[in-house]
């Protein structure tokens, strides 16, 4: 049979509002979806990928697959970038390795004779961090472990900005505190100078690089590596975080003054030493990185 004009018009109205209906559920459930999500802490799987390296050949990384996770790459660029300081053969050092991203790349041009230790504390965020230690066996030597870089040995509330993307640190201590971090979780913390000498002294005369990615903890990191660094003498990148304040950010540039080091702003590309930072630089930019060299 064949509808009439009206019956047309209501067909298309109850299609078009079905179809509105269904819009407005679907959005719904990405807004529950997306809530539960941030306010609950979760693990998430990985997804392997493979990427060429023109020296090195095929190297492998597990993606997380959280929805909030951006991804990774592991470009020429980059290892070019840390050839610069690592050798192989060189023990390394990622602090705030998160899933990985930045420590393989590091245990690539360090090999597998060399040595690359992985620190993250949260669980959630290290299990993707242990999977990654475990994919390039003929070319790196990655110890990921399971711990947060403290002054001291004990337990400590990490406060993050949402409880599955696990993206903060020990906030409560800096100036701004835990501004939009409302999520704590409980974990371990190690005094890793008196780790590493405890447990891989044999490691620590070729340590040559260390980073450090604490948000806005790292002061407080290098504080309690002075030994290990006046002693090594490793090139160090650490983060100025963005909530650091005035006040803080000298702080960082004063301790890295006293351990012997000099202040240049990280650069891309393979030449990494980029403008040299004065204290009054500090606040110039409002995130970056320090490459500090040590003054001979």
């Amino acid at each position: 049979m064949q509808a009439n004009g009206s019956t047309q018009t209501r067909l298309a109205a109850t299609i078009g509002s079905r179809r509105g209906g269904a819009t407005v559920f679907e959005g719904i459930r990405r807004r529950i979806r997306k809530h539960r999500q941030k306010h609950t802490f979760s693990e998430y799987g990985f997804e392997v990928k493979t990427f060429c390296l023109r020296e090195y050949g095929r190297v492998q990384y597990a993606q997380w697959l959280h929805p909030a996770e951006t991804k990774k790459d592991i470009t020429d660029e980059m290892i070019a970038s840390l050839r610069t300081f690592i050798l192989e053969g060189d023990t390394v050092i990622d602090i705030g390795a998160h899933t990985g991203d930045t420590t393989v790349p590091m245990a690539v041009v360090a090999g597998r004779s060399g040595c690359a230790f992985a620190i993250e504390p949260n669980p959630y965020v290290f299990q993707v961090l242990a999977a990654n230690a475990k994919l390039n066996p003929t070319l790196t030597n990655i110890v990921p472990l399971n711990f947060a870089a403290t002054e001291t040995d004990g337990s400590f509330t990490f406060h993050y900005s949402d409880a599955s993307y696990c993206n903060g640190g020990y906030l409560s201590h800096t100036r701004r505190g835990m501004q939009g971090h409302r999520y704590p979780l409980e974990v371990e913390g190690r005094n890793l100078e008196a780790f590493l000498r405890r447990e891989h002294a044999e490691r620590l005369g070729r340590l040559s690089y260390v980073k450090i990615d604490a948000e806005g903890y790292d002061k407080d990191i290098i504080e309690s590596l002075m030994g290990v660094l006046q002693q090594y003498r490793p090139v160090l990148v650490t983060e100025v975080f963005k909530r650091l304040v005035r006040e803080e950010r000298e702080g960082l540039f004063d301790v890295l003054d006293r351990a012997g080091y000099k202040h240049f702003r990280l650069a891309s590309g393979a030449n990494p030493q980029g403008e040299e930072v004065r204290r009054t630089d500090m606040t110039k930019w409002d995130r970056f990185d320090i490459l500090a060299l040590p003054r001979r």
